[in-house]
């Protein structure tokens, strides 16, 4: 057995008094991939920051090398060869993706002067072993959020680490880009670097993990080598019970059309893309990353320029903006959870009617503040969101209930039509199932649903009809028996031509 690098002893962290994780010991040892899984909100989030050097603990010892070791900071742990690749982005936007590789340990010639050929050099050597299609001088903002993630694991890559945590790295990445990442994690194995890998996906922590650990309600209540446990172990482990079938039955025939999209196009995004969407019909987009699906999306909310007719209900519902979007009964879940969907700053509540705000306004415009928390309380309770004070801060819950809060907001409105991106990125098993669930009770109601999503699992768990996009054109519809991965990624590479190619 390998010396453990990382060892932490009794480790807990309080806020306000209560308890995130409890006494928690743990190895992490040289030339490993540790799996670190648990429901949200179990304490995983919390203990890669006591690693890295974001939180303090409350008690407890770290020990690096056998030596007691305490980080003051992220870069403190980072000198000490601790990195991170954390799940919501933190990229500098308006800079260049070299800037924010070297951010805050910027590389210096003469002592002063800022060594750029060297940081180009060395940005370009990280993104060629990622199989990254990106510049160094590419700008942020430019990039697709599988690119960005791809920046982050350069980001980390950088300097001489010598534990790295991966938190859930591959939801936006294809299943190459996922091949390239866990050889490159083989490879840094293989060197005697240390991985922690954090992630929803049990199948991916089966394949690419040694050992892994199990934390539920801040405890760790599993350890055991990946040979010994198998995914189902793992799920019942995380949630205290047994998962039957995720995905709800899929229901009976759709109503009438309810949207109706035609030559819909966006400059260098997508073009002439048609076709309707059912009462109580879950209709999928699938494609590779890059084919147009979540521009498609932004076109309609207002949020993209484009051209083409939209209606609902028979009725113009062509956008300027997202506000009169969600007048025209649109709903729209971003796959940018803390990008553009929610404010981690701001309440619970808050964030539940930050798209329909107006609807708690008196006639002075004041918010009715005693209506805006009774309805957040329904919210609550119906998705099962674990809060107590709905005045505090987003940031305060753990990634998956800040899905289910921004999932709120989007419904408050009451939208015909809604289409929620990549709906379950970075969410837990349970809390998929539940997730799961609401969609499906929602499209029983009569609501459209337009569900785009890289797991191909979910979209034919999901999905009455999908429609594959490829270079940002629909080339192919599915429906029925016919909804299956192989004729989806048929379409989606170009090895086979669909309905509507």
């Amino acid at each position: 057995m390998t010396d453990p690098l990382f060892r932490v002893r009794r480790l807990r962290k309080e806020f306000a008094g209560h308890a995130v994780l409890r006494d928690a010991d743990a190895e992490i040892r040289r030339g490993e991939v540790l799996g670190l899984i648990g429901e949200n909100g179990a304490g995983k989030s919390t203990f890669m920051k006591i690693l890295s050097g974001i939180y303090e603990p409350t008690s407890g010892t770290l020990e690096l090398e056998g030596r007691p070791i305490a980080f003051d900071s992220p870069s403190d742990a980072r000198r000490a060869g601790v990195s991170i690749v954390p799940q919501e982005f933190n990229l500098a936007a308006d800079l260049s993706v070299e800037e924010n590789v070297f951010l805050g340990a910027e590389l210096l010639k003469f002592g002063w002067l800022l060594d750029r050929a060297r940081m180009r050099a060395r940005t370009a050597e990280l993104l060629a072993e990622l199989g990254a299609n990106v510049s160094p001088e590419d700008r942020i903002d430019s990039l697709s959020a599988a690119q960005k993630q791809l920046v982050e694991v350069g980001k980390a890559l950088a300097f001489d680490a010598r534990l790295l945590i991966l938190d859930e790295p591959t939801t936006m990445l294809t299943r190459r880009e996922i091949d390239r990442l866990f050889a490159l994690m083989r490879s840094l194995k293989a060197r005697g670097m240390a991985l922690v890998y954090v992630s929803h996906k049990l199948a991916e922590v089966k394949a690419i993990c040694d050992r892994v650990i199990v934390l539920k309600d801040g405890e760790l209540v599993r350890e055991a080598p990946i040979a010994e446990i198998e995914p189902a172990e793992m799920a019942r482990c995380m949630v205290g019970r047994e998962l039957r079938e995720i995905y709800p039955p899929k229901r009976e025939a759709a109503g009438s059309v309810v949207l109706e999209v035609r030559g819909l196009s966006s400059p260098g995004a997508f073009a002439d893309v048609s076709f309707t969407a059912r009462e109580g019909e879950i209709l999928g987009f699938a494609g590779l990353v890059g084919a147009g699906r979540t521009e498609v999306a932004e076109a309609l909310m207002g949020l993209r320029p484009s051209s083409g007719v939209v209606r609902i209900g028979g009725e113009d519902a062509k956008a300027r903006n997202a506000d009169q979007a969600v007048r025209r009964g649109l709903g729209y879940l971003s796959e940018d959870r803390q990008g553009s969907g929610i404010l981690t700053g701001f309440g619970i509540a808050e964030n539940m009617t930050l798209v329909s705000l107006r609807d708690y306004m008196s006639f002075a415009f004041v918010v009715d503040h005693e209506k805006e928390s009774a309805k957040a309380r329904t919210w609550r309770q119906r998705f099962g969101i674990k809060a107590g004070d709905l005045d505090a801060p987003l940031e305060s819950l753990s990634g998956g209930n800040q899905q289910k809060v921004s999932l709120a907001k989007t419904l408050d409105p009451g939208p015909r039509v809604v289409i929620v991106d990549e709906p379950t990125r970075g969410v837990d098993v349970a809390a998929k199932q539940e997730i799961y669930l609401f969609l499906s009770e929602l499209a029983g109601k009569g609501t459209a649903l337009i569900l785009i999503s890289s797991e191909l699992e979910e979209i034919i768990g999901m999905c009455d009809r999908v429609l594959v996009m490829r270079e940002g054109r629909i080339v192919g519809e599915l429906e029925g028996e016919a909804v299956q991965e192989r004729e989806i990624m048929y379409l989606a590479t170009g090895l086979q031509a669909g309905a509507n190619a």
